[in-house]
């Protein structure tokens, strides 16, 4: 592993204001006294097997193998958790930690709510306050999450700025928590940001690929040939692939969002189309235009329209570890309708862009292959959207 005080490679660091850097500190110091803590694991484990429901299932697929008639297809069901998502494995971690620190406030950004619904959904388990921070355009693509949100108690701030999108809506929440450190932590949605963010998420995400490593022995007495999931910050993926990353024979493949293609400005997939930059507090891959500014990313998927990714999975990309592919719009939303008529699962539109990429490659592999895809949430939040994208207007 090329960690080393938050550095994966030349990627990651901490490129944060002055002011931050005590908060951030903080956090370090906090987060490498209790994740070796019994206690804290013990509570923790308590709280993803009691209250989120895992361990989630590692589901063989027999209609989509036998239709697609190649190699074999698992999915991990994150889909199954607690609020629908992967998002709660992270935030139960980080609210939990956040109470030992003695913080009563926790703040969030969200992109497609996800991220928003488990953050006000652990605030309201553990009688903390909640802050969403949501970029005005996804709170009207997703204004099912906004209100589940507010149902749970958070306040949801639109933010006006930039595009009104992810990227702003994490500004936001990084400038909220420089006027606020003494009471509040920043429960960050992804493996991005300063150091120790990215180590963070991953440890709380890792759960994913540490499960599929014991279901897959248990189930087949073997690893299996490719684990894959979309990509966007990177936190799904990087818990998908982290126990993975040692075992050379096992193929890792993230899928990007490329909108409406890679060779268009339409487009999310950062690692098909970014260049080295620092933003958010990291260095690695952005979206970038032709003055090296932060460019506007697209994707149909809310969750996925990040400029940047992740500082592990940059170094992934460096070191040939893992392959990162594009996924447009159209063929996520043919696979999100696939697996949905298949095997009576709707995942969500992200989810549904590593789903895409395997329709392409499990045809052409052996029938004694296997893949494991995490569905890394459910797809009803989409419907709306993608009924939309097909000509039929749905009310929400």
């Amino acid at each position: 592993m090329a960690e080393s005080r938050g550095r994966f490679g030349i990627h990651g660091g901490q490129y944060i204001p002055e002011t931050l850097m005590n908060a951030v500190i903080e956090l370090e110091e906090a987060y490498n006294h209790y994740k070796d803590d019994p206690e804290f694991n013990a509570q923790l484990t308590e709280l993803f097997n009691e209250y989120a429901g895992r361990p989630s299932r590692l589901y063989y697929a027999e209609k989509l193998t036998k239709d697609l008639g190649g190699a074999r297809i698992y999915l991990k069901r994150e889909d199954l958790n607690h609020t629908g998502a992967h998002k709660i494995n992270n935030v139960l971690g980080q609210a939990l930690l956040a109470k030992k620190m003695g913080k009563t406030r926790l703040i969030a950004e969200t992109g497609a709510g996800q991220h928003g619904v488990a953050t006000a959904t652990a605030a309201a388990l553990m009688g903390m306050e909640c802050v969403v921070f949501m970029g005005e355009e996804d709170t009207k693509r997703q204004a099912l999450n906004v209100y589940k949100m507010r149902l749970l108690g958070a306040e949801v701030i639109p933010v006006t700025s930039g595009t009104a999108t992810l990227k702003d809506a994490v500004s936001e929440a990084m400038r909220e928590w420089t006027n606020r450190i003494s009471d509040t932590h920043y429960c960050l949605g992804s493996v991005m940001g300063p150091h120790p963010f990215p180590t963070i998420v991953r440890d709380f995400q890792a759960v994913i690929s540490k499960e599929i490593k014991e279901q897959m022995l248990r189930k087949e007495g073997r690893l299996p040939d490719v684990v894959m999931a979309c990509v966007g910050g990177g936190s799904n993926a990087i818990g998908t692939f982290y126990h993975f990353i040692e075992d050379k024979e096992v193929r890792l493949i993230g899928c990007e969002a490329a909108g409406r293609g890679v060779d268009t400005w339409e487009t999310a997939a950062t690692i098909a189309t970014g260049k080295l930059g620092i933003f958010h507090g990291m260095k690695s891959y952005f979206c970038q235009d032709e003055y090296g500014q932060i460019a506007p990313v697209y994707s149909i998927s809310a969750g996925l329209d990040y400029p940047g990714i992740g500082p592990e999975h940059a170094w992934l990309h460096d070191t040939g570890r893992a392959e990162y592919v594009p996924v447009t719009d159209e063929e996520a939303v043919q696979a999100f309708e696939y697996l949905s008529r298949t095997e009576g699962i709707i995942p969500a539109i992200e989810s549904a862009h590593a789903v895409a990429h395997a329709m392409k490659i499990a045809p052409q592999m052996d029938k004694d292959k296997i893949i494991v895809i995490t569905v890394s949430g459910r797809g009803d939040k989409d419907c709306a959207a993608i009924a939309r994208y097909r000509g039929e207007d749905i009310s929400e």
